[in-house]
């Protein structure tokens, strides 16, 4: 009898009455969802009324199938063998290339293990990219944010790297392919939108974009994880502030408004907040993978693995709600469906298979926002007031770290994994708290000049007296998600940080007084404002190639639409009630890198005295010190220098009753008013 079966049979033994297949498979799934700071119950979803002698086994045998699983994901890049296996498997299949997107069919920024294609294929971990396999050419395509990180970690003697704005993937592959070329792709991982992108641009040359009914690649990861099985949980009114029937009829109100007979909804973040749950499926947000459609007439279709239902979760719902299996969306929405006249879809977000679907069910499909985007994005007064003591935690617990810091880092004695390590423990103390909102950003020195650096044990530093150090983290707290990056100088023998360290640092400091600022009229959109964060910059010929500023949902996304400050024309107007970033940065490759992020919430001004426009502007929740020693006082104004001082005054009031006496000392002197 194989180990594994030892296993499962002591489960059963212990007195668990199920098929030793179906115990395996639901182990490999719990196996399979990711870590959380705060593990969820999920014994309860397979033995509720678990005898100890049981949960033991259970635990044993999680364990035990942990221990044996190896997924193949690599801190550099993978190996050569796994893109000849795929190009080996196409030609087999009579494809001439594949297009590998970072997505699930959810497409959100955090996909879980057994979606990780594009990592695993390349070796490449950020959280947005796509690879195309040809049979005699490969190429990864990043963004801004991953222009250093790719090139640590996808082999460049078999795979290209273009950055997508100035080569896109559908471009280049028409260029590479032939007449009668045949390039498959997964209609699961590819939204309509792009789907129509790729078409247009291979039909010009002559050649097919097929869609695969079996992903390849899923076909040579012999190893690939399950499918995660984490719990689903209530999100409770205390945190929410909203009941689910409240959201619903706020939606349903903009479906009638429409003439729209029903939406689906493929967001995982606004399923959540629509129905009041949280659940554990991807790393760093409370996400649980389904599907939603919600009907005119208040029925509300959930596609979901009903194994991940905590009891207490189904007793929350009305009759309205109807748990669907999300195995067989695709039979059970074409049934749903061809009984409407139209349904509205995102089709930036939605997959191409799903489309497919309504569009062959007969109905007229209607390419629409997500109907949960806008609302969920302006925060009610509860999730607001949450949100606001989320970060005064936030604060105690960075305070705590940049205390330790600045004590043991100039000893030599702190490394970019044990410094973000650290971090985490001082998080893991406060109240709430349930999760990391994203892996921690820790970069000293030239690794900080990595926008999104993710250090490994190869890349691991040693931070050095004389270095700049950048940390970017957040936490999910049940009543609140932050984010927040400080670049901090590390005490050495030296005299201090360089002019250029300082001139840089002070006109990054510059643009986040400038976003934190601006007061502006109702209708601004953040694309307008984008350049406060740059301006000073771009005085002496410098830049950043990221957004200025990311919404940011209430334990929810890190990430979150539709608002946002970036270059670029539209986007949707800041409203009362949206958190965002504000996140200017500066990044000279091979030497060192600042960003300054709080985050910010949009309010109403006092209109006196500007005529009949409303105005708005922001409140920051951050509360952590910004490092005075990278300051350059002589670029700042008179009004930044009150700014700088009233912000580490709000700092000092919230966090120092807070801490213990020789934090609290260390904080005083953090946060003493520039002259």
């Amino acid at each position: 009898m194989s180990n594994t079966k030892k296993t499962i049979e002591a489960v059963r033994s212990a007195g668990l009455q199920m098929e030793a297949l179906v115990i395996e498979e639901f182990l490999e799934g719990v196996v399979a969802a990711p870590h959380h700071m705060c593990e969820p119950d999920w014994i309860s979803l397979i033995a509720p009324d678990a005898s100890k002698s049981l949960k033991t086994a259970l635990l044993n045998a999680k364990d035990d199938i942990a221990a044996r699983s190896d997924h193949g994901f690599c801190e550099g890049p993978a190996p050569l063998e796994r893109t000849s296996r795929l190009r080996a498997k196409l030609e087999s299949l009579g494809f001439d290339g594949f297009v590998v997107p970072r997505a699930d069919a959810f497409m959100g920024d955090s996909v879980p293990a057994c979606s990780e294609r594009l990592r695993w294929l390349t070796g490449f971990s950020g959280s947005a990219g796509v690879g195309i396999v040809l049979i005699n050419k490969a190429a990864v395509f990043i963004d801004g944010r991953y222009t250093l990180q790719v090139q640590d970690q996808v082999n460049l003697s078999i795979y290209d790297v273009f950055n997508v704005n100035e080569c896109n993937p559908w471009t280049w592959a028409a260029k590479h392919l032939n007449k009668g070329s045949r390039l498959a792709f997964d209609p699961w991982l590819l939204t309509d939108a792009l789907h129509s992108q790729y078409k247009r641009k291979i039909s010009e040359i002559g050649a097919e974009f097929v869609a695969v009914k079996t992903n390849p690649i899923d076909e040579i990861w012999v190893d690939q994880p399950a499918p995660p099985l984490a719990p689903i949980t209530t999100h409770s009114m205390r945190f929410a502030g909203k009941s689910s029937q409240e959201k619903r009829m706020s939606v349903l109100d903009r479906l009638i408004g429409a003439k729209q007979d029903a939406a689906l909804i493929t967001s995982l973040d606004s399923i959540a907040w629509l129905l009041n749950i949280r659940g554990g499926d991807v790393p760093f947000t409370p996400l649980a993978l389904s599907f939603l459609l919600i009907c005119a007439d208040g029925k509300v279709y959930w596609f979901v693995d009903k194994r991940k239902l905590l009891p207490h979760v189904t007793k929350n719902f009305d009759s309205d709600i109807i748990i669907q299996d999300i195995e067989q969306i695709g039979l059970i929405l074409k049934e749903i469906v061809s009984k409407l006249t139209n349904i509205s879809v995102d089709k930036s977000r939605v997959p191409i298979f799903l489309v497919s679907v309504l569009e062959n069910a007969g109905t007229k499909v209607i390419n629409g926002p997500d109907p949960c985007l806008l609302p969920k994005a302006c925060k009610n007064d509860i999730e607001v007031e949450g949100i606001r003591a989320a970060h005064i935690r936030d604060g105690v617990a960075m305070t705590f770290f940049l205390a330790w810091l600045d004590k043991m880092a100039p000893k030599g004695l702190v490394t970019e994994i044990s410094a973000a390590e650290y971090l985490e423990d001082c998080r893991s103390r406060g109240n709430l708290v349930r999760d990391l909102s994203f892996r921690t950003i820790s970069g000293t020195g030239p690794n900080g000049a990595i926008v999104h650096y993710d250090v490994t044990s190869k890349t691991n530093k040693l931070l050095q007296p004389g270095d700049l150090y950048l940390i970017d983290s957040g936490a999910q707290y049940l009543d609140g998600t932050t984010d927040v990056t400080r670049t901090i100088y590390i005490t050495g023998p030296d005299g201090g940080p360089s002019s250029e360290e300082k001139d840089r640092f002070t006109r990054v400091l510059k643009g986040h007084i400038a976003i934190a600022t601006a007061e502006f009229p109702i209708g601004t959109c953040g694309s307008q404002i984008d350049i406060l964060g740059r301006k000073f910059l771009w005085e002496v010929g410098h830049d950043y190639d990221h957004g200025t500023g990311h919404g940011v949902g209430s334990y929810l996304c890190v990430h979150e639409g539709p608002q946002r400050i970036a270059k670029g024309s539209g986007g949707e107007a800041l409203k009362p009630g949206m958190v965002m970033s504000n996140e200017p940065g500066f990044y000279k490759a091979g030497m060192f890198g600042v960003r300054i992020e709080n985050l910010i919430l949009v309010r109403k001004k006092d209109n006196a005295g500007r005529g009949s426009l409303n105005w708005l502007g922001f409140e920051t929740l951050t509360c952590v010190p910004i490092d005075t020693r990278l300051v350059e006082k002589s670029l700042l104004t008179k009004d930044e220098i009150t700014w700088l001082n009233n912000y580490h005054s709000f700092v000092r009031q919230k966090i120092e009753p807070m801490v213990d006496p020789e934090t609290a000392y260390w904080l005083r002197d953090a946060t003493k008013p520039l002259k």
